[in-house]
């Protein structure tokens, strides 16, 4: 990646060229997601407001909260994350996501070293590229803080390289490192359990490095820094009551009841639409006829992608036969680590498409749910492995016929698949944010009048609530109603038993939704008509006596 280079007495590292084009490429997807963060584009929403308020409990010391408000399995590292920034420059959605725009950097710069250790620098800038953009489902997943995907990425990314470093000789303190790799293990579970088979394979292939040492000390560290990373988790579930347990609540939100739907369909959703939209082929309201070969193609590549990474760890062992002592078998470990971990990422990619594709979700709405596949782009470098050696190797003209043909072919895919994300990318840039700034907006305009004029105990839907408290700074509180005015989601009970204190609540509902009609329905035979205004597309009433039906 770069080369040392004495100027006046100082060393200076100087980038070679794909290094170069890499690194212009990473800068070009940071600020154009640094401008994205700045207007709050993607749109924010009570979910991440849930977030925001964590940071603003821990920022002021109030609370040090596990997981999520309201669930025991999302832990609240990104909360934490921003918290320092909350303190000081105070709750906003731009200070809330700087840290997840500092996440996607720190992604970046570990895929390309990968990269670059397991395929060539071109194809590390490539892939650096490609990342780079990005439509609305992409940066939602890496802008956003919703929990878990931003942080755990650049965790196993730094576990692989790790693994590459102790099989290579290249890394000194390997007790350490190991230390480390099992610290990152712990957070990534506390964080989501969605990378759950990242871990697991990046797990394999450490074993397969440094099997020997984890008898020792190495082990002994490697199991400590699991245990302080998950150290949180573990404490939150042994004073858990029934029921209230991590596993026993995920289990409940994974398995729905009913009729499952037939496996054609799950695994018709999960190819055809979760993987383009994972991969930015797609806008977010789904992926056209002509934007899902690549989800037609993902098993193909998978499986050639494995087999070469196959072929290249029997390649590396034929060519140290005969070779014998230590320092023989450590040059062939590190030899062999790069096909090594290919594999581990072909296989947290196949094991973590499985796994969505159990899901009724993948065949019900994997509009909403293709989130769940954006860590594939972990494995990316591995799946497009195949597609660049063919077409690189008939660029050489170094093949047959039929070579040079497959060559062609996987350079026409790999143009299809920059082209079509370029394409999706600056559409969304061009003409895909307007609905978010207006939104947003509104917000903001609701959020004003109510913390200059009240009321500030009000009552609202799900969607409405979080985010209004978080762009008051809690100046407003509101409690959550579901469309039949009866008590809905309230991730933190306190707002709620504030609202229901209050001896004049408000209302806070968006024109001619559900809840408005209902409300309006109710009040229409009161002798004190609830005060009504607009502001931003919602409509807040003010009784003179509390409204609680539910009551």
């Amino acid at each position: 990646m770069s080369h040392p280079e004495h100027h006046r007495g100082r060393w200076r590292p100087r980038l070679d060229r794909p290094a170069l084009v890499a690194l212009l490429f990473g800068l070009a997807g940071v600020v154009y997601r640094l401008v994205l963060t700045l207007f709050t584009v993607p749109v924010s929403n009570s979910d991440e407001a849930t977030f925001g308020l964590a940071a603003l409990h821990i920022a002021r010391g109030r609370e040090h909260p596990v997981f999520l408000y309201g669930q025991h399995y999302m832990g609240m590292l990104e909360s934490y994350l921003a918290a320092p920034l909350v303190a000081v420059f105070g709750p906003s959605w731009p200070v809330l996501r700087l840290p997840m725009l500092a996440l996607y950097a720190i992604f970046l710069y570990l895929i390309h070293r990968l990269t670059r250790r397991l395929g060539t620098p071109w194809f590390a800038a490539f892939v650096v590229g490609l990342l780079a953009l990005g439509p609305e489902r992409v940066v939602r997943d890496q802008l956003t803080v919703v929990g878990g995907r931003p942080e755990v990425k650049p965790a196993v990314l730094l576990m692989l390289l790790i693994t590459v470093g102790l099989a290579a000789g290249t890394v000194h303190r390997r007790r350490l490192a190991i230390g480390l790799f099992g610290l990152l293990v712990g957070l990534a579970v506390w964080s989501d359990w969605l990378i759950l088979p990242y871990l697991a394979v990046a797990a394999l292939a450490l074993v397969w490095a440094v099997r020997r040492e984890l008898l020792g000390w190495s082990g002994l560290l490697l199991v400590t820094g699991v245990v302080v990373g998950v150290a949180p988790m573990i404490v939150d579930n042994l004073r858990a009551g029934p029921g209230d347990d991590s596993l026993s609540v995920f289990r409940e939100v994974s398995t729905k009841a009913g009729p499952q739907p037939p496996w054609s369909d799950r695994v018709r959703g999960g190819l055809l639409e979760g993987v383009p939209l994972a991969h930015g082929l797609c806008p977010v309201d789904g992926c056209g006829r002509w934007q899902q070969w690549f989800g037609v193609l993902y098993p193909v590549l998978l499986l050639a992608g494995a087999a070469l990474a196959v072929l290249a760890y029997r390649r590396a062992a034929g060519t140290a036969r005969g070779e014998r002592g230590g320092r023989a078998a450590g040059a062939l470990r590190g030899e062999r680590v790069g096909p090594v971990v290919q594999l581990a990422l072909i296989a947290g990619a196949a094991l973590t498409l499985l796994s969505y594709v159990r899901s009724p979700l993948a065949a019900t709405s994997p509009l909403d749910n293709a989130r769940y596949l954006s860590v594939l782009q972990l494995s990316l470098p591995a799946v497009l492995w195949p597609l660049w050696v063919a077409a690189l190797t008939a660029w050489r003209g170094t093949s047959s016929v039929l070579g040079r043909l497959t060559g062609a072919l996987s350079a026409a895919v790999l143009a299809a698949l920059t082209v079509t994300t370029l394409v999706i990318t600056v559409l969304f840039a061009a003409t895909g944010t307007a609905a978010s700034r207006t939104e947003e907006r509104q917000a903001r305009e609701l959020a004003a009048a109510l913390r200059a004029d009240g009321p500030h105990e009000v009552y609202g839907d799900y969607w409405t609530c979080n985010r209004l408290i978080f762009n008051t700074d809690e100046s407003v509180v509101c409690g959550v109603l579901d469309g039949d005015l009866s008590p809905g989601q309230n991730r933190y009970r306190p707002y709620w038993r504030q609202v229901g204190r209050a001896e004049r609540p408000g209302y806070v509902v968006e024109i001619d939704s559900p809840m408005d009609r209902r409300l309006r329905r109710l009040l229409a035979d009161r002798s004190d008509a609830a005060p009504v205004r607009e502001v931003g597309g919602y409509r807040v009433y003010h009784p003179d006596t509390p409204v609680r039906p539910w009551r």
